[in-house]
């Protein structure tokens, strides 16, 4: 079966071939970003009622600061300042819940007691239902673009702003991310991960470098001296415990002796090298090869091996309210669906080894990358939708998954984090080639 985009397709691009097929996208309505009057946005459009079951009209700190750094990126930055300061909006509200557990007044095991991470950004409020709040991830992720666009000038955070960060450094002190189970990018069972703990060391490196700027320029931050500088050595001490943990565990996501926790491969560790960049091109390369000879797949990359989300023939195993819901405290009846090899495969995966590609390639030179960096272009254009799926042509999946034996995207279509991960690709590549182009 032919695809849209077939004609637009090269083994080698010219810069004014990648600018066709992303105006090509753009005339097709492909970078769809609607805003919430806070600035946030949904994680996916949902196109008609029947899909609204899927929760994903809501607002995920993680899927928000993908979307805005992608933004920031693009030479946007007023659009990332929007998101950022909607979710420190949000944060104020959650400063009770901080300060009980910096206190030791409330147990961090009661995860609906920690600072919630999904939450209706049209209203920035709390939703009532169960979730797995325990993700430290998404606190790491928003420390790590929030502090990146202040220390750049982008973001100004009032007095209150600066103490919110400061805070979560304290929070993430007391439930000791280093070690903490916590249920991370998949919103699953707890256990310790090291693509949390590396979002959230990054996200505490820019806290540092955050500060140490505004104590060397004298610059205003609602505090004392003291308190910026207490907030330095606080950070750096955790910086040094997240490394060491980060050391130990990659390039597994999880070493845990107990073999229901234990995972050697987890595609969330590519987020660890692009966008927050936080371990070594040794370390990358490593775990790059393993994404790509264990979970990637014809259609798209599994985020683990036995994921049994929107596993084969998921919509008639399970009945629309049960398909989203959390599962981080009984993974066992979902898992019991899973058939070998029926593991979805996501779409947010393909475009981020393709920028990794890319800037190993901007940076060396080296053609296998450029042709790398090409390759994970194309398969991520060809997991757009096609003229015969039911939802518009050009749209940008969570994942395709199996129905009676045929791969289709499944109902969370289009997923705007997928989006911002296609637009980068596209960006990239086009750096890419107007590296060639200069020389």
């Amino acid at each position: 079966m032919t695809h849209p985009l077939d004609r637009f397709l090269r083994d080698q691009y010219s810069i004014d071939d990648v600018r066709v097929i992303r105006q090509q996208l753009e005339e097709s309505g492909t970078f769809q970003f609607p805003t919430l009057p806070s600035g946030l946005f949904s994680a996916a459009i949902t196109h008609s009622q029947d899909l609204e079951y899927t929760g994903y009209q809501n607002v995920w700190v993680r899927d928000n600061i993908h979307i805005a750094h992608h933004f920031y990126v693009l030479g946007q930055p007023d659009k990332a300042v929007e998101a950022v300061s909607a979710i420190a909006r949000f944060f104020h509200t959650q400063r009770n819940k901080l300060r009980d557990i910096i206190t030791g007044k409330a147990d961090p095991q009661n995860v609906m007691l920690r600072p919630h991470v999904r939450f209706d950004g049209a209203t920035l409020t709390e939703l009532s239902e169960k979730w797995s709040h325990a993700q430290n991830d998404a606190i790491g992720y928003w420390l790590w673009l929030g502090s990146t666009l202040a220390r750049e000038g982008h973001w100004l955070p009032t007095a209150d702003d600066v103490k919110l960060l400061s805070n979560f450094v304290q929070y993430l002190e007391a439930v000791r991310f280093w070690e903490d189970e916590d249920s991370g990018h998949w919103e699953e069972a707890r256990k310790i991960e090291a693509s949390s703990i590396g979002v959230a060391t990054a996200g505490l490196i820019a806290v540092r470098d955050y500060f140490a700027t505004m104590a060397s320029a004298q610059m205003p931050f609602g505090g004392t001296k003291s308190f910026v500088d207490q907030t330095c050595r606080r950070a750096e001490s955790l910086i040094e415990r997240g490394r060491a943990a980060l050391t130990a565990i990659l390039p597994s996501e999880c070493v845990q002796a107990d073999p229901t926790k234990q995972r050697r491969y987890d595609s969330a560790l590519l987020f660890l090298i692009y966008p927050v960049r936080i371990v070594s091109d040794e370390q990358a390369d490593q775990i790059v090869s393993d994404v790509v000879g264990q979970l990637q797949g014809p259609h798209g990359i599994r985020r683990y091996l036995g994921d049994s989300y929107w596993c084969a023939n998921y919509k008639a195993l399970l009945d629309p309210q049960n398909r989203t819901t959390d599962f981080s405290n009984d993974m066992a009846a979902r898992d019991r669906l899973l058939q070998p090899g029926g593991e979805a495969q996501w779409c947010i995966f393909d475009p981020i080894l393709s920028v990794i590609q890319g800037e190993r390639y901007q940076a060396t030179g080296d053609p296998e990358r450029l042709r790398l960096q090409t390759e994970y272009v194309n398969r991520s254009l060809r997991q757009l939708t096609g003229e015969y799926s039911t939802f518009p042509p050009l749209r940008c999946p969570e994942s395709y998954y199996l129905e009676n034996d045929r791969w289709v995207p499944n109902d969370i279509t289009p997923l705007l984090w997928t989006q911002a991960n296609l637009r980068l690709a596209l960006h990239s590549l086009e750096q890419s080639l107007s590296r060639d182009q200069k020389e």
